[in-house]
């Protein structure tokens, strides 16, 4: 049998919400509004499948670039190499 390649292979540990969490959406969250600059972490939301950025982002934190429809453009430094990261606000948690 072929082995599973796809994005959210290896990711049981990962994704998985808490019993009080489940089927709940943060609101606060999804209505925050971020301006160009700020600084937010990666946090991966197991419960919204749309908009989730690549595992490998998940605890990363990174600066507002611009707004691209209904999710932000995130520039993440991975290694020596700035990349951008597109997440929607579920995935995102504001820092100061």
């Amino acid at each position: 049998m072929k082995r599973s390649k796809g994005l959210r292979v290896r990711t049981r540990s990962i994704l998985r919400r808490r019993k009080k969490e489940r089927s709940r959406l943060n609101i606060s969250r999804v209505i925050h509004q971020y301006e160009e600059g700020d600084r937010v972490a990666i946090v991966l939301d197991g419960g919204q499948q749309m908009g989730m950025p690549h595992r490998r982002f998940n605890g990363r934190t990174g600066f507002i670039n611009k707004r691209q429809g209904k999710a932000w453009v995130v520039a993440v430094k991975d290694g020596n190499m700035q990349k951008t990261v597109i997440a929607r606000p579920e995935h995102l948690r504001p820092l100061e």
